[in-house]
């Protein structure tokens, strides 16, 4: 079969940064899929992306629809003939339905089955025909949350869309995609070659575009040339560049040419923090700052031109004038912030709504200082400090530059705690409060940092909790997801032994009574155990280990954490899955024993040797898991369990638990229900899977 490569490129206004990257792929693997359903195997599939355009190139599609046998069932072959064998209206009417006469109709054999069947040739269409609708559902499918008309027309796109190509092979495909004919031409560089270039195959798009348009259309090429060249440039200033990979992602959806050029700013701008420096360079605008071998900023930075300028000292200049307004605002925050005490704007705070039912900024500061306290006096840490932090916590929000740079909070509590002589752990967990920030942050460093990160976090999903908006499917207005993670992460990973059912209760403690009434503390807790499933999860735990411990209900995350590592240990084991699956045969066994189960079995009631050697393991092994248990050794207390394998396997092949007996039979019970409870004490290991 004739094969050639399908090229397709959708050309418009320039394209939002953040998204790029996802459309192209979107646009990439819905032709990949759609392609293959519609009977058109192919090969290899590429994504490209410039700010001005979206394209795919795919290899070795089929000119033509491979032909294909339709069946179509009719009517079962019982109700297809009457008595005498001749056919029934039903079967008529499908084999006209055929346009065949039911003598020409044949006979279906399945599972469920005999019927008459109907079986044709359907030919395949040329993929000219079938491209174009294809082209349409995927562009439709790209996940565009808002789309926009353009002129008169009803067509709508991310972008107003200029030019369409589409070829097969070498030949244009004739089709209209939202409004444009499609054809054969791109254009290049928007400043360097706006003019149509023809493309004379899918082939030699991306080499043409990049000699004659001045276009890196693929994004990973563009990419990596941003980063040689500002790596370069920082060397040649003297020091290394500062590459965020997200900043770095976006500057690669903002230009199709890239060229570094470097600048430099006064020296007395270092006198501010780094982190307002960099906020103004990196997130304003998309520069890269410059910094020396210790890490300190030097006063350069490198951007990214979307231009081959014949006079880059003037694009330099520009860029020069454009950073100083910004650092001398930063300067001019940093001076004014510092000249009132940062306990000074406690009192604004009360002025400040945080929540309309949850009261102002003020109101939630007290309720964090209530939780971090009783966190540090359950921990051991210093209380003092805990109560400065969370006295302290939310008054740079009041400062002009976190007014001006809203990511700068708790960074700039740090510093003008600093300078208002607070303790350096005081000052620290100011910053620390916002950690983690986002996915695999870090953690707070500092102890009364901890403590001021989860109480923050914790006020906020009572609160929210309680005043009934928690999140719905993708809707987190108040980040209670994050925050959940955030605070089981701390609790998990800095080895924090705290009881999180009760630091629910102590944080609802903080509002008012008739607030609190509707708050579902346990739905609350059942909600953070999903998200501590997801944690867990992601680090390529089995569901049913997260579940086997779960059904213990442990309170304290940490304790969860211990349990959970045991169980994964366990099952490493040879012989964990002949435990987990007795495990399973005892739990339905008391589950329909009809009788009250004893406490304990009576040893004088052993009367099999089975039932008395694995009476006699048990007890053996109560004596040396226990302090294991005590000291939450769970690992190594499953791991002595192991031993009981082979006395659980001879009691089941050798006892008659369900004895007519009954006090044979309870007291087998009991015994079954003893070697039940070693075990669930640490986690319910019927629930793990063979």
């Amino acid at each position: 079969m004739m094969e050639h490569d399908l090229l397709i490129e959708i050309g418009t206004e320039e394209l939002p940064p953040l998204a790029l990257r996802r459309l192209a792929e979107s646009f990439r693997d819905s032709l990949d899929s759609l392609l293959k359903e519609h009977h058109l195997d192919h090969g290899a599939a590429h994504a490209y992306a410039a700010p001005r355009r979206l394209a795919v190139h795919i290899e070795k599609v089929p000119l033509t629809q491979p032909d294909r046998e339709v069946v179509r069932r009719g009517p079962a072959l019982m109700a297809a003939f009457d008595e005498n064998g001749d056919p029934t209206r039903p079967a008529q009417g499908f084999a006209k339905s055929c346009g065949v006469t039911v003598a020409e109709l044949d006979q279906l054999e399945t599972d469920k089955g005999s019927f008459l069947a109907w079986r044709s040739v359907e030919q395949g269409r040329p993929a000219v025909e079938v491209i174009p609708g294809l082209v349409e559902v995927a562009l439709k499918a790209l996940p565009v949350p808002k789309r926009m008309r353009w002129g008169d027309s009803e067509v709508e796109f991310v972008r107003p869309v200029h030019w369409v190509l589409m070829l097969l092979g070498t030949e244009p495909v004739k089709a209209e995609i939202l409004g444009i004919t499609a054809g054969r031409h791109t254009r290049g560089h928007r400043f360097h070659h706006n003019e149509e270039i023809a493309i004379v195959e899918p082939a030699t798009y991306v080499q043409t575009l990049e000699d004659t348009g001045r276009v890196l259309v693929d994004m990973d090429r563009r990419r990596e040339s941003i980063l040689t060249q500002v790596e370069a440039a920082g060397q040649a200033l003297g020091g290394r560049a500062r590459i965020e990979p997200a900043l770095l992602d976006e500057v690669t959806a903002l230009v199709e040419w890239p060229v570094a050029i470097s600048g430099s700013f006064d020296g007395r701008f270092l006198e501010v923090p780094a982190e307002a420096l960099v906020s103004s360079m990196q997130d304003h605008q998309k520069f890269f700052p410059v910094e020396d071998n210790d890490g300190q900023l030097l006063p350069h930075f490198i951007t990214i031109a979307n231009i081959n300028s014949k006079d880059p000292q003037q694009v330099q200049a520009g860029n020069e004038r454009v950073i100083r307004p910004r650092l001398e605002d930063a300067a001019f925050f940093w001076n004014q912030d510092r000249k009132q005490a940062l306990a000074g704007r406690a009192e604004q705070l009360n002025t400040v709504t945080f929540q309309q039912k949850l009261g102002s900024l003020g109101d939630k500061q007290l309720r964090i200082e209530r939780i971090a306290t009783a966190i540090a006096g359950q921990l051991g840490f210093n209380n003092e400090y805990a109560q400065r932090a969370a006295a302290l916590c939310k008054c740079d929000l009041l400062t002009s530059m976190v007014y001006e740079f809203p990511e700068l909070q708790g960074i700039m509590g740090r510093y003008y705690a600093t300078h208002d002589g607070e303790a350096d752990e005081v000052a620290a967990a100011l910053d620390d409060q916002y950690r983690p920030r986002f996915a695999g942050d870090t953690l707070p460093d500092t102890p009364t940092g901890q403590a001021l990160a989860i109480a923050d976090r914790l006020d906020t999903l009572v609160g929210i909790f309680a005043i009934g908006q928690p999140p719905t499917g993708d809707k987190d207005p108040f980040g209670l997801r994050r925050a959940a993670l955030g605070i089981l992460r701390i609790l998990i990973e800095k080895r924090l032994d705290l009881d999180l059912r009760s630091l629910i209760d102590t944080a609802a403690g903080g509002f008012a009574d008739a607030l609190v009434t509707d708050l579902n503390a346990d739905e609350l807790f059942g909600f953070m155990m999903e998200r501590l499933r997801g944690y867990y999860l992601e680090q390529d735990y089995e569901a049913d280990e997260f579940a086997a411990v779960l059904a213990r209900q442990p309170r304290r995350p940490l304790d969860f954490d211990q349990r959970l590592a045991a169980v994964r240990a366990f099952r490493r084991l040879p012989e964990s899955a002949s435990l987990a699956a007795a495990n399973k045969r005892i739990r339905n066994i008391l589950r329909k024993a009809e009788t009250a189960i004893p406490g304990r079995h009576d040893q004088a009631l052993l009367q099999e040797p089975a039932e008395q050697a694995l009476a006699a393991a048990i007890g053996k092994l109560e004596l040396v898991v226990s302090p294991l248990f005590e000291n939450r050794d769970y690992t190594e207390a499953l791991r002595e369990l192991a031993a009981l394998q082979a006395p659980v396997d001879t009691f089941f092949d050798d006892v008659m638990v369900m004895s007519d007996d009954t006090a044979l039979r309870d007291n087998r019970l009991a015994l079954l229900n003893d070697l039940s409870n070693l075990f669930l004490q640490v986690a319910d290991i019927s629930r793990l899977q063979g």
